[in-house]
């Protein structure tokens, strides 16, 4: 790799807020020093982008991988929160993160998952008790205690919480927040408590809620919550306590940008250059002590060169040095772990009889991980679909224990034949699945199984799937092939009369029982606002 030479080209100074001629100087992979050349028009160079909160894994890829596809959007570096993979295979699975992130391109600071399982009504493989997480954050490549998603338990002042947080505060590192839409008083509560970032704002004047209590609002752009539009009017007034982030980025729409995206949308939106490479390069920098450049003399060499503001298409991204789309690094494809599902559903577990006709539905809400739930009057003494009203099964089978699922009801796909399904469900990650009729969904939970993990769609006649056979979360694919594959597999399900975007993005939220306000569990039904199982029947 060369990590000398020389750039030209138009320096936006992130740090001084102003633009010039300049040559960059680049000697063992620092910026030695910074010329200015007024005769020097174009290109221009710009600080690299920084994901400050997102989930590797639910790019389906592996951290080489989307360190690969991220660094052709402008993406120096990203901030990883591991939780995915510590509730599926604990320790493990952050060490195999690790040693995987080592072939990327870009720079990956991982936290120490601190809610493995999200909530104390979830499953996992090894539940991180206030030991493993000191284990965690005592070492040198762990940057920050992880969403504190057990708000309930920091509003109460919970011992094992709050020893986590502890132990994340005695060793100064930050502590990531996980508040949607909690009232005031409990804000304040939870922020008290010493977590200073917060990425589930819904509202403007839900972010406006955080930042005066002295929080720090990333704003999100994922593939299934998408808050830019809710929230970019902040950046003119708070640009200094923003930051950008995915959270959750399918490889579909990874291949299309990334932080990239948001930028280009800041810029067009008219808001001030300066202040949008604040939000989206800096204040990531400053918050987590992140060893990343900013173009300043004596920085690791880490930026972008792009042919303008309007387009923003990217010419070359540096990384300590190196040109890292113009000299990828060799990958010598990490070693995935064998990792399998219990061998056998059994479709009884499908079947449910129903107590009284009034029943719970969770209702979807487009573009947002939130739900809401209305109550129907069942016809049958039997749990049934009915896709020509929209209202379709869930089922959430246990990863962990063998014959443990629930079922329930759920509006707002609209599939209208068939079933969907994935080894993908938060945080726990159970198989989950959507369909309207058992036998469909049979059919798409024993393909799960049978391949060790992925993502699949039963039209009726035909399964189409996308295996994922690192833990059943990852593939060592290209971002170019998993996002075809995933493509085409949502494609198929729009056809069929889905009318969400990212069916299953969505469909994995479905069991996440930290996220307001209906969800389902292998158990039961789960009532977020009360933190507790609920009956399916009123």
């Amino acid at each position: 790799m060369n990590r000398s030479g020389i750039v030209k080209g138009v320096v936006y100074n992130p740090i001084l807020h102003e633009s010039f001629g300049a040559l960059v100087f680049i000697e063992n992979g620092k910026i030695l020093k910074i010329e200015r050349d007024g005769n020097i028009k174009e290109p221009l160079i710009l600080p690299g982008f920084i994901d400050s909160h997102v989930h590797i894994e639910s790019s389906m890829l592996t951290p080489a991988q989307f360190g690969r596809t991220a660094a052709a959007h402008g993406t120096v570096a990203a901030v990883a929160d591991p939780h995915e993979i510590a509730n599926v295979a604990g320790v493990e699975g952050i060490n195999f993160m690790l040693s995987s992130a080592i072939e990327s391109p870009i720079k990956l600071f991982f936290g120490a998952p601190s809610c493995v399982p999200a909530s104390p009504f979830d499953e996992c493989f090894q539940p991180f008790s206030p030991g493993i997480i000191k284990e965690l954050i005592d070492r040198s490549d762990i940057f920050f205690l992880g969403e504190m998603m057990n708000f309930p338990g920091v509003i109460g002042g919970n011992a094992e919480v709050m020893e986590k947080i502890n132990i994340a505060k005695s060793a100064g590192k930050p502590i990531d927040g996980h508040a949607p839409s909690l009232d005031k008083n409990d804000l304040k509560k939870y922020i008290s408590a010493g977590i200073s970032t917060d990425h589930e704002s819904f509202s403007l004047e839900e972010a406006l809620d955080k930042l005066s209590f002295g929080m720090k609002v990333i704003i999100r752009e994922g593939s299934a919550a998408k808050n830019f539009d809710a929230l970019h009017s902040l950046i003119p007034r708070f640009h200094d306590n923003l930051m950008f982030c995915t959270d959750d980025c399918h490889p579909d729409d990874l291949i299309v940008g990334h932080i990239n995206k948001l930028v280009k949308k800041a810029i067009n939106a008219g808001y001030n250059i300066f202040d949008i490479l604040q939000v989206s390069s800096v204040n990531p920098v400053m918050h987590y002590n992140l060893n990343v450049g900013l173009l300043q003399p004596g920085d690791p060499a880490d930026f972008i060169v792009v042919d303008g503001l309007s387009s923003l298409n990217i010419i070359s991204t540096y990384i300590n040095g190196d040109d890292v789309l113009k000299e990828p690094r060799p990958t010598t494809n990490v070693k995935i772990p064998t990792y399998t599902f219990p061998n056998s559903f059994d479709s009884n577990l499908l079947v449910k009889k129903l107590d009284t006709k009034r029943v719970k539905v969770i209702d979807v809400v487009k573009d947002e991980l939130i739900t809401n739930w209305h109550v129907e009057n069942s016809n049958t003494d039997l749990l049934e679909a009915n896709p020509k009203e929209d209202l379709l099964k869930i089922a959430v089978v246990s990863r962990y224990k063998k014959n443990e699922a629930s079922v329930g009801l759920i509006r707002g796909f609209g599939i209208n034949k068939g079933a969907i399904a994935a080894s993908i469900a938060h945080d726990s990650h159970h198989i989950i699945a959507i369909g309207c009729d058992d036998n469909s969904i049979t059919q798409s939970i024993n393909y799960i199984v049978k391949c060790g993990g992925g993502i699949c769609y039963f039209d009726g006649d035909s399964i189409y799937g996308l295996p994922l056979p690192a833990f059943g979360l990852m593939t060592n694919e290209s971002a170019e092939v998993a996002g075809k594959a995933y493509h085409e597999l949502t494609q198929r399900v729009i056809a069929d009369g889905c009318k969400l975007q990212a069916p299953f993005m969505t469909m994995s939220f479905m069991s996440l029982s930290v996220i307001p306000h209906l969800k389902i569990t292998p158990t039961s039904l789960f009532d977020v606002d009360k933190f507790s199982f609920t009956n399916i029947c009123l």
